[in-house]
C-alpha cells in the first residue's frame, strides 16, 4: 500500500463535506507533477486530507475508491481523476507548524514543494503523522 496527501480548502470542499458526501471525485487537478501521483494511486491507499490555505492542518484519513480515470471536467485525455471515501477523521489535527518543525518530516513533500496538490508520503512520514495526532 501507498499513502498520499491531498489539499483542499476547507471553504471549497471541507473533511466534514467530505464525510457527509460519504465519497469524492478528485477532478480539476492541473499539475502535471500532481497528475503522475494520481496515476499512481491505487485502491486501498490511504490519503491524508490536508486542509489548505484555511487551518493548515491534515485533518483526516481517505481511502482510493477508484484508481485514475478521465477527468470529467477536461476534455483532455491526459488529465486524470480517482475517486476517495472518508476513513477517519484524525483525533487531533496536525498542523503545517507541527510538520514544519519535526525532524522525520522535514523531507515531506508538503514541506518542500507546498504547492503541490496531490503529493506522496512515504511510510516513516505516514507512521510519524500519526504519532502526532494521537493515533498511535
Amino acid at each position: 500500500m501507498a499513502y498520499w496527501l491531498v489539499k483542499s480548502e476547507p471553504s471549497v470542499y471541507s473533511w466534514e463535506k467530505f464525510e457527509k458526501d460519504k465519497y469524492a471525485t478528485w477532478d480539476g487537478v492541473r499539475s502535471y507533477a500532481a497528475r503522475i501521483h494520481l496515476n499512481a494511486m491505487k485502491k486501498g491507499d490511504e490519503v491524508f486530507f490536508y486542509h489548505s490555505n484555511e487551518g493548515l492542518a491534515i485533518v483526516g484519513i481517505a481511502k482510493v475508491a477508484r484508481e485514475a480515470y478521465q477527468d470529467p471536467t477536461s476534455e483532455d485525455p491526459k488529465w486524470v481523476a480517482v475517486d476517495l471515501v472518508p476513513f477517519k477523521k484524525l483525533k487531533k489535527a496536525v498542523t503545517l507548524e507541527q510538520i514544519k518543525s519535526n525532524r522525520q518530516l522535514s523531507g515531506m513533500a508538503l514541506v518542500r514543494i507546498g504547492r503541490l496538490s496531490v503529493s506522496p508520503v512515504t511510510d516513516k512520514e505516514y507512521k510519524a503523522i500519526l504519532v502526532l495526532a494521537g493515533e498511535k
